[in-house]
């Protein structure tokens, strides 16, 4: 696949280190653990948004564009992300934040992702939980054009094809690491949400016909729901990049059992998977997406879904900066509180 004709600005740091987890894998007394460490892009602490935003901007750009609006919850690592690469590229950015969660206290709502986004120079708007928010968007969008600005949307997490291209691009990554490394991967897990990066995951891992099996721990959707969604945009990425017909539906597959009480709202075993990373391998993972998807996975180990004498990679997708938006959650009292 050829991804070199489709326009770019280069922000991350590439290619992420595809490092070995010793004490985990010692831990679990199941796989070889390895972690792609796409916290490491770069770009305001890092994550994976980066990568799609390398297309997304640069979509932007030949488009003249003169701001940039997207959407996020509270707490978002897209937003901050794309805050931060708007900055790079002397572009204005504003960004609608919904409040998933239901959660008031100071941290939450002022610390962490939010703080960042504010001296990113981004502007912010708040607004109650809403199904729609690529739709609210389309309205914020319309207030821009009335004043004379020329808008380019960003859907939430960067979801779509073009974003999605970021994954593309990862997956090529991950297999030339793995080719150099003489490393059989027997599998890939990583946090599914807005589903670009499964999907871009999907589509490059079946466009270059790995053989690689990919699961993606949900962090809001059912299983049904996020499968479907993640299988439309696999698709439409695929085609987009000349592999129509590679994805087929039995390569998506997610496992929903972890969310919890709902998106963002942490749970007793993904802050327990945080504190393991952190004080194993010194890894910090977030409290919305990597510290689910971790916790699922190590479930999943030692359930034996995963067994000795595989090399599993676990695609660690950023968020730290989103643990000081938790501190109550991990039971150390906020000064705010």
């Amino acid at each position: 696949m050829n991804l070199g004709r489709f326009p770019r600005i280069r922000f991350a740091h590439l290619p992420t280190p595809l490092e070995h987890l010793p004490n985990l894998s010692r831990a679990l007394e199941g796989p070889e653990i390895f972690m792609k460490r796409d916290d490491c892009t770069g770009m305001s602490s890092g994550g994976n948004k980066t990568r799609k935003l390398e297309f997304l901007l640069a979509e932007a750009r030949a488009q003249g564009a003169d701001i940039v609006l997207t959407q996020g919850a509270t707490q978002s690592n897209h937003a901050r992300q794309t805050a931060a690469c708007a900055a790079k590229m002397r572009i204005d950015c504003h960004i609608l934040l919904e409040d998933r969660t239901g959660k008031t206290d100071h941290d939450y709502r002022q610390s962490g992702n939010v703080l960042l986004d504010h001296l990113h120079g981004a502007t912010i708007e708040h607004c109650a939980a809403n199904p729609d928010m690529n739709g609210e968007l389309v309205k914020v969008a319309a207030r821009f054009k009335a004043d004379g600005r020329k808008p380019y949307l960003i859907p939430g997490g960067g979801s779509n094809p073009t974003g999605a291209l970021g994954y593309v691009n990862a997956a090529m990554e991950l297999m030339g690491q793995a080719n150099d490394m003489g490393l059989k991967v027997d599998h890939v897990v990583h946090a599914t949400g807005s589903a670009g990066t499964q999907a871009g995951l999907i589509a490059g891992l079946a466009g270059m016909r790995s053989g690689v099996p990919l699961l993606g721990v949900g962090v809001r959707a059912p299983r049904d729901r996020q499968e479907e969604n993640v299988f439309k945009l696999a698709c439409a990425t695929a085609e987009m990049c000349g592999a129509a017909g590679a994805v087929r539906r039995e390569d998506v597959v997610a496992n929903s059992d972890y969310v919890g009480a709902g998106y963002g709202l942490s749970t007793p075993d993904s802050l327990a998977a945080i504190r393991t990373l952190a004080r194993l391998e010194g890894i910090l993972l977030d409290p919305v997406y990597t510290g689910k998807g971790m916790a699922g996975f190590i479930d999943l180990v030692r359930k034996g879904m995963f067994k000795k004498g595989q090399n599993i990679v676990f695609i660690h997708t950023g968020g730290s900066a989103g643990l000081f938006g938790y501190v109550g959650d991990f039971g150390f009292a906020s000064r705010h509180a």
